[in-house]
């Protein structure tokens, strides 16, 4: 890669950020298709996150994928919102154009192509039980619900945010969306009763993690999708595994968001099999 004056500057925001592989694909990519541009992370503090937004706009840079814990808190910052993304209520990628940043969401988009490429699944009609209703959380559930889900299950830490999401994907869906307590002792039937189990916390990237669903939830038949990428393997998919389930990592959502959001600020298809085998490097 040849960094010069005309270098066009992309990178990722988030809180950690260390953890990112996404500019080993990104860069793989501009690099393939002989765009002059680089992409790196950027990890910011939460008490820096207007500093950081107000910069973009000062330092000439493109674009940006936006991660934990910023995907609903960057939306101030914003001019201009897609319309999905509005309704989501959070952006996972940002496009500079003329010093003006438009937030879009790819997140749940990649979620659902990464069901359907890896899987053979298709949303419509099947109950999906989705730990987390932070920003992940909500774009897969839109996405899902707009693709003809038959119900959706979202349990939080937070019980109001997962109450108000389902709300939401049930104001704006014909989909059924329903919120249960942590503690609530229909967790177990309702996973029981379910064709996709999701974690879409940031709980599992570290060893001391507390376990987001009691392994006993998980039966086999279950697919078990940890949106976690790195590690590739979590206490929850270690448990499904042995629970029979089958698994998957957030692996597959990361690349077609990824391929997705470089469309967006290029307007060039992206070389899809070359950021996968990108991807596979870094692991």
């Amino acid at each position: 890669m040849r960094i010069n004056g005309s270098t066009e500057l992309y990178g990722i925001i988030g809180y950690p950020a260390h953890h990112t592989f996404s500019p080993a694909m990104h860069n793989a990519a501009f690099q393939s298709l002989g765009i002059n541009a680089a992409y790196v992370a950027f990890e910011v503090k939460p008490k820096d996150l207007g500093s950081a937004m107000q910069c973009l706009k000062v330092l000439g840079i493109r674009g940006l994928n936006v991660t934990v814990p910023y995907k609903e808190a960057v939306l101030k910052y914003l001019d201009d919102v897609e319309k999905e993304a509005e309704l989501i209520g959070a952006v996972n990628t940002i496009a500079l154009k003329d010093g003006k940043p438009k937030g879009f969401n790819t997140d749940g988009k990649g979620f659902v192509k990464s069901l359907q490429e890896e899987f053979g699944i298709l949303p419509k009609g099947k109950r999906f039980f989705i730990i987390g209703a932070g920003g992940a959380s909500r774009a897969i559930s839109f996405s899902l619900a707009l693709q003809g889900a038959g119900r959706i299950t979202l349990v939080d830490d937070a019980a109001e945010k997962s109450a108000a999401l389902a709300k939401a994907v049930s104001r704006h869906t014909s989909c059924e969306a329903i919120a249960l307590k942590k503690e609530n002792k229909a967790i177990k039937e309702m996973v029981l009763n379910s064709d996709v189990l999701v974690n879409a916390t940031p709980c599992g990237m570290k060893v001391s993690d507390p376990r987001v669903i009691e392994p006993n939830f998980i039966h086999k038949g279950l697919l078990v999708y940890d949106a976690i990428y790195n590690p590739r393997t979590t206490t929850l998919l270690r448990d499904a595994r042995n629970r029979g389930a089958v698994t998957a990592n957030g692996m597959g959502m990361l690349l077609n968001q990824g391929t997705l959001a470089f469309t967006i600020w290029t307007g060039k298809k992206a070389p899809i099999h070359l950021m996968k085998k990108a991807l596979s490097g870094v692991l």
